[in-house]
């Protein structure tokens, strides 16, 4: 049974938070709800915050106000509050303007909440859906492998939020890719807090080589992408299914968040700065052309000078094809917010600052490097009649793009072969190999 109610769902954060969303998109259309982009015709509008850092929270308030205007006004009948920040500070967002405040254990009661909310009832006649709604455009999809995580690094709040690791049936995730494909989806991103460590709680070892074995088998999956690799699980059989597998990129995700090793003790994290160098050694000699990206955490408590021109010249020695960097932000509850030695905000971000200065000069290098080039890329789009897309060197929504040169069209989610002629810090322009 159709109803008359347009969904519009507002998802923050990050791409682990997006499947939530799809997969809340995917029960509300099972239910007979429509969906809409403008919150200004929604009559129900869904919140799916993010709660990792206070700059998110503030973002989720804000947000969810913009939401309240619309319920005000007479447009909106609903608003609904979901996710991470709704996990981590509910007492927030309970109030009797916000219909429903659901953690992020709570996503399948977000029918529930819409039939009571419209009183439609549990009876309804349902519209048969088996899958999400995809929020990324049809040729590429997140495929989360794991919920949750198991790790202490003093400075985060995601263990306290969802939960302890939790891996996916690996079947599942199969059958999941498959339909994917179905749909049209070419590139599959692999996401959780940690991939390398999946089904080590329910296999009892490290199988994400099998499971990237497997996604590969699936006809018309042609990318399998890798986000979020700790260093201190990479493997050899991880290593080894990725330098043979034509379909998993040579392309790895794996935060660091320092390199002096009295920041990384304090921090909680399981790598020293050998560690670091050595797994960084393995996955070059194995994949020559690899892309590494990384994030790093600037200014964090008791971070002195000495310990940020040592984070500066490992990064200009490793040259990471793809850095972030964060400025710290503390976070109540955790036990890095108890250290002593708190920087003022001013120099947490000249420093991030200064880290990225770096990495401009080194993407911008490395990018240069590729002038003469043959690249693949996916096509996505076009921008005053100049078509762009990614390389297997970049990662949607976080990456650089490149701008193609042609005389003729390109269809939407294709890949070419394109040749290389210009680079700036972060993009490549080339033309179509004839």
């Amino acid at each position: 049974m159709r109803h008359d109610i347009k969904v519009a769902l507002v998802s923050l954060g990050c791409d682990k938070n997006r499947v939530d969303s799809e997969v809340m998109l995917g029960l509300l259309a099972g239910e007979g709800c429509v969906f809409t982009l403008n919150l200004a015709e929604a009559s129900a509008i869904i919140v799916n915050t993010c709660g990792f850092l206070q700059d998110a929270v503030a973002e989720a308030r804000e947000e969810i106000e913009k939401a309240l205007e619309h319920k005000r006004a007479g447009r909106c009948r609903a608003v609904i509050v979901t996710g991470c920040a709704a996990q981590r500070y509910r007492e927030l967002f309970e109030s009797d303007e916000i219909d429903a405040v659901l953690g992020v254990h709570e996503y399948g009661r977000i029918a529930d909440v819409m039939r009571a909310a419209f009183a439609f009832g549990a009876d309804s006649a349902s519209v048969e859906y088996g899958g999400r709604v995809l929020s990324t455009p049809g040729y590429y999809a997140y495929l989360k492998i794991a919920e949750g995580c198991d790790k202490t690094c003093t400075y985060c709040t995601i263990p306290a939020i969802r939960g302890p690791y939790r891996s996916r049936d690996m079947q599942s995730l199969v059958d999941e890719a498959a339909a994917l494909a179905a749909r049209g989806v070419k590139e599959i991103v692999l996401v959780a807090q940690d991939t390398t460590l999946y089904g080590v709680d329910i296999y009892g070892r490290q199988v994400v080589h099998e499971l990237l074995r497997e996604l590969s088998k699936i006809d018309g999956i042609c990318w399998i992408r890798l986000l979020y690799c700790y260093p201190e699980h990479i493997y050899e059989d991880f290593i080894a299914e990725m330098a043979q597998n034509p379909k998993v990129l040579p392309y790895v995700d794996m935060p660091i968040q320092h390199a002096a090793d009295r920041i990384l003790r304090q921090m909680g994290r399981r790598s020293t700065q050998a560690d670091l160098r050595a797994v960084i050694a393995k996955l070059r000699k194995a994949m020559p052309g690899i892309t590494l990206r990384t994030t790093l955490i600037a200014g964090f408590p008791g971070e002195t000078k000495a310990d940020f021109v040592e984070m500066c010249d490992f990064i200009r020695e490793i040259k990471f094809d793809r850095l972030g960097v964060f400025a710290y932000s503390r976070e109540e509850g955790t036990p890095a917010d108890r250290l002593e030695g708190h920087l003022e905000e001013k120099t947490k971000q000249a420093r991030a600052d200064r880290l990225m200065k770096i990495q401009q000069e080194i993407s911008g290098g490395k990018l240069m490097e590729k002038i003469g080039d043959s690249l693949e890329v996916l096509v996505e789009g076009a921008q005053d009649g100049v078509y762009f897309g990614r390389s297997k060197a970049d990662a949607p929504e976080i990456d650089g793009l490149v701008y193609i040169e042609t005389a003729g069209p390109l269809e939407i989610g294709e890949i070419v072969n394109v040749r290389i002629a210009e680079s700036t810090e972060y993009d490549l322009i080339g033309g179509l190999c004839q």
